[in-house]
Parts: C-alpha cells; sequence; structure tokens
C-alpha cells in the first residue's frame, strides 16, 4: 500500500483536532448558527461564493438549505452566486472577473441577508469585492478561509478561518464546519 494515503488521512484529522481545541472557532461557529437562523427567520436569504473547489463547495452548502439536510421541510431561501453561467461570462467579459460577485451582491441582496465566502487564501479579489458591497449594504458576512484570514478577515463579520495553509485540508474542513452550521440551523428553524 502507498504509505502516503494513511499520511493525508492523518493530516486531515490533525486540522480537524485543531479545529475541535479551537474554542473561540467554535464560539464564531455558534454565532454565525444564530446570524444565520435569525437572517431565515425575519424572511432574508443566504447566499454564497466562491472559486474553483471553493466554488462547489458554495454550491454544495447552498444547497443544504435550498434543499434539505435532514430533514423534510420548506426551502430555504439560498442560492450560490456562479450558478448562472450566462451572467457570469457576460459580466466577467465587459466588466472584469472580480466583479462578478460584487455585482450580484448590489443587484439581489439587502440588509439583513448573510453572505458567505469561501476562500483558502482569503484573498480571492472577485470575494473581497463582493464583500466590500455586501458590507456597504449591511449585509453580514462570514469567510471561510484559511489560517491567516487573508484580506477577507477584516471585511468579515465572522471569520472561520482554518488553521492550515494546504487548500485540501482547508477545503476538507470548510465542508465540515459548513455541515456543522447547516444541521444546526435546520434544527433551529424546524424544531
Amino acid at each position: 500500500m502507498n504509505t502516503s494515503i494513511p499520511a493525508i488521512i492523518k493530516a486531515s484529522i490533525e486540522v480537524k483536532q485543531s479545529l475541535l481545541n479551537n474554542e473561540a472557532l467554535l464560539q464564531t461557529v455558534d454565532h454565525i448558527v444564530v446570524a444565520v437562523s435569525n437572517s431565515f427567520k425575519a424572511g432574508h436569504k443566504v447566499l454564497f461564493c466562491g472559486n474553483g473547489g471553493s466554488a462547489a463547495d458554495a454550491q454544495h452548502l447552498s444547497a443544504e438549505f435550498s434543499g434539505r439536510f435532514y430533514k423534510n421541510r420548506k426551502a430555504l431561501p439560498s442560492d450560490a452566486l456562479h450558478c448562472n453561467s450566462s451572467y457570469l461570462t457576460a459580466v466577467a467579459n465587459d466588466y472584469s472577473y472580480d466583479e462578478i460577485y460584487a455585482r450580484l451582491v448590489e443587484g439581489t441582496m439587502e440588509k439583513g441577508d448573510v453572505l458567505i465566502g469561501l476562500s483558502t487564501s482569503g484573498n480571492s479579489p472577485n470575494i473581497l469585492k463582493a464583500f466590500e458591497v455586501a458590507k456597504s449594504k449591511g449585509i453580514i458576512t462570514v469567510g471561510f478561509t484559511g489560517s491567516t484570514g487573508g484580506k477577507l478577515a477584516p471585511l468579515s463579520d465572522y471569520l472561520l478561518n482554518v488553521p492550515s495553509d494546504i487548500t485540501p485540508r482547508i477545503q476538507e474542513s470548510h465542508i465540515l464546519l459548513g455541515h456543522i452550521i447547516c444541521e444546526l440551523v435546520e434544527a433551529d428553524i424546524f424544531n
């Protein structure tokens, strides 16, 4: 057997163990659950954005809200901002790729909504611009990043900076944290 396999699994477990031992991060998860639940209860929406694998994770997590997690229940208003390819290619071509999410935040979100951005570096220009617009509109911002938080840190009302600089380990933890949030929000709203 290839000895890299257990080493990779062990590295993933070590990052998750760091999450488990990080009381401040766990408290932040709890605060995010409350913010997202309150937003949905007030009739607002939760939108996600990311690039590459983080876009896939954004779409996955938004589907947990708009579809279902554990319970058969009504859909919650949630989506990933990259899902309209015609819009995405038009704005990237006519303006720039850095504007793709900011324009949707400007046009479709309002105060009380939640914007969740996934960026392992915390430095993705299109997510930074989206968070800048969100902050100017009073939209709650949640950043999922790697260890430093990058430039997204000061733009995030809530920051989940996974204690790793290795992209796959960060993304694995983003899904874990996202699933926890989805599970607890669903349980709160549909008790």
